[in-house]
């Protein structure tokens, strides 16, 4: 199962929350969210923690601008975006091939129920 969709990396400076790289998953009519502290990994063999958030409205994919109130109130530039080749999307794992000015290449999304969150991690790209 390949599917091409969207994606966009956030790098949000919150006021309460402070700054963290918010990654959003175009999945059918919504994208699927988490929180980074640090950048998406760019190398193979880094692994980064991200924490589940609430599933977003696809306008998300090109929002730009400062949000006044709530937890997440700061500002929002767009990190990278980009599009994205899901080989696999299940309910704790997503695989996909992720095309962006910053992130290319093969990642893995998987639940790290024991973390409390979700780990995150470059593939080796195998040679075409």
């Amino acid at each position: 199962m390949e599917k091409s969709t969207r994606f966009v990396i956030h790098e949000h400076k919150a006021r309460r929350a402070g700054l963290h790289y918010d990654l959003r998953i175009q999945v059918g009519n919504h994208l699927k969210d988490w929180a980074f502290r640090k950048t998406i990994p760019e190398q193979v063999g880094v692994k980064r923690l991200g924490i589940k958030q609430d599933d977003h409205h696809p306008v998300w994919l090109d929002f730009e601008g400062t949000i006044e109130d709530g937890y997440g109130a700061g500002e929002i530039t767009i990190w990278d975006k980009g599009d994205l080749i899901l080989s696999s999307v299940e309910d704790k794992k997503i695989i996909g091939r992720f095309n962006g000015k910053k992130i290319s290449g093969s990642y893995v999304l998987v639940e790290a129920s024991k973390l409390g969150g979700w780990l995150m991690w470059k593939q080796e790209d195998s040679p075409r």
